[in-house]
């Protein structure tokens, strides 16, 4: 079962407090088809473990990876996949739709 946006953004607070690195994921922005809502989350601690979800399929893989920099250089990121992108055939967002995800470090 998908966690609730709370229980991701907790666990992203836990995590903290716990030592890890961690950044959060959030859609920001949605056009046409979209697996996931404006608000959903995923947070990504330093050694990839996550939780929570912005997209399904391969964007998550390629979020996580894009995270795990935000994490090293401190530098927020802003990602958008979509049909249109060559990198969304690439990462597998072939619904017809786009999405913007803002992902950024937890100070």
């Amino acid at each position: 079962m998908l966690a609730t946006d709370d229980q991701i953004l907790n666990e992203a607070e836990a995590w903290k407090r716990a030592g890890r690195q961690v950044a959060v994921a959030t859609v920001i922005e949605t056009w046409g088809s979209a697996p996931r809502p404006v608000g959903s989350h995923l947070v990504i601690d330093g050694e990839g473990n996550f939780l929570g979800s912005v997209s399904g399929g391969c964007v998550e893989g390629e979020v996580i990876t894009q995270a795990l920099d935000v994490i090293a250089d401190a530098t927020p990121r802003m990602l958008e996949f979509g049909v249109a992108d060559e990198t969304a055939w690439r990462v597998g967002l072939s619904c017809g739709g786009r999405i913007r995800v803002f992902v950024e470090p937890v100070t």
